[in-house]
């Protein structure tokens, strides 16, 4: 079984961060060679945009969500 650790450093409720992480699962392993999931993706959301970085630990998945300034 898998472990995710979700970093919100913005503002925004739980309910969009979440939306953009499934976003970045659903699309599945595509860095590293199908290891990672991809390292950084961006969304407009509310006429700013967002990033979510991921990063691949020894036991689990981290996306890390920032507001790019």
């Amino acid at each position: 079984m898998a472990k995710i650790i979700i970093d919100n450093r913005t503002t925004l409720p739980l309910k969009d961060v979440l939306t953009f992480v499934h976003s970045v699962v659903s699309a599945g392993r595509i860095s590293d060679n199908g290891k990672a999931y991809c390292y950084l993706t961006a969304f407009e959301h509310m006429g700013k945009v967002f990033h979510v970085a991921a990063d691949l630990n020894k036991k689990s998945d981290k996306f890390t969500i920032y507001e790019k300034s």
